[in-house]
């Protein structure tokens, strides 16, 4: 590796969706070559990047997207509640493909993008860790659920590491009250990718992924073996919160449970899901 790079070809799976779109630029930082793959095709290719169009439902395209890289970072899949078909085609059926391959490949590490949905139905005034039981909040966190599991499996099975990550919510900013708890910037993002793609022993641990926010549900310190140290904090922004959201209604599910708003939507079949 030259200066400081660290990984010769990392996988971005999801790179056309927003969180692979925001943070496709800072990855030149951890890998030589970036293969960016999604289910559309990517022109817009930075010196460092290859692309690999993928379908994550057809093994034969992930195994062709994971083929030779030695770190995934797995954003791909069904971002938000949906019918079940889609997410289970995606999130599901596509997450088994994706280790599969990795299994096929020499098992890179994976960072997988689990979500705090995972834990969506747990009171916001609870601190968890990641002894909490899952209690989802959607068919997407159920979907998250599978991951973690299908995750810890292949680990116990075959060796394979992952990193967890519980996603809270990964934007330029915090937009609403629940967000100066779960806001996740970017950097700090990226930083977590480095200290898992890096430790020396990363096994398989749960980890909340969120940024050092004064208002975190969120107890990570059973993972401070990662050495992962978030740098941006959302009460730097709780003045602009305050001038967009002055009065929050505390009956609102947004403000009631861990996974805010996706509590409150019913089942969802196929066209009925705008």
């Amino acid at each position: 590796m030259k200066g400081h790079v660290l990984i010769k070809k990392l996988l971005l799976t999801g790179a056309t969706g927003s969180m692979g779109t925001a943070i496709r630029p800072l990855l030149a930082a951890l890998a030589e070559t970036v293969v960016v793959s999604g289910r559309r095709d990517i022109t817009d290719l930075m010196p460092h990047e290859e692309s690999r169009k993928a379908s994550l439902d057809s093994a034969d395209d992930v195994l062709r997207a994971v083929d030779g890289c030695d770190a995934i970072i797995h954003l791909g899949g069904y971002s938000v509640e949906g019918p079940f078909h889609p997410i289970m085609q995606a999130n599901i059926l596509g997450l088994y493909n994706i280790y599969e391959a990795a299994r096929a490949n020499g098992m890179p590490r994976i960072l997988f993008a689990s979500s705090n949905h995972v834990v969506g139905y747990h009171p916001q005034a609870e601190v968890l860790d990641n002894t909490a039981l899952p209690r989802p909040d959607s068919l997407y966190g159920v979907s998250k659920v599978f991951g973690e599991a299908l995750a810890r499996f292949y680990f116990e099975k075959f060796g394979q590491q992952t990193a967890i990550l519980r996603i809270g919510s990964c934007f330029d900013k915090p937009v609403d009250h629940r967000m100066l708890s779960t806001w996740l910037s970017y950097r700090d993002f990226v930083a977590f990718a480095r200290a898992a793609f890096t430790v020396p022993v990363l096994g398989c641990p749960i980890v909340y992924g969120a940024s050092a926010n004064d208002r975190s549900f969120w107890d990570n310190s059973k993972s401070n073996y990662l050495g992962w140290q978030p740098q941006d904090n959302a009460e730097a922004y709780l003045a602009e919160v305050l001038q967009a959201v002055p009065n929050p209604d505390p009956n609102d599910p947004l403000h009631l449970f861990q996974g805010g708003k996706f509590t409150d939507i019913p089942i969802l079949k196929e066209g009925n899901h705008d």
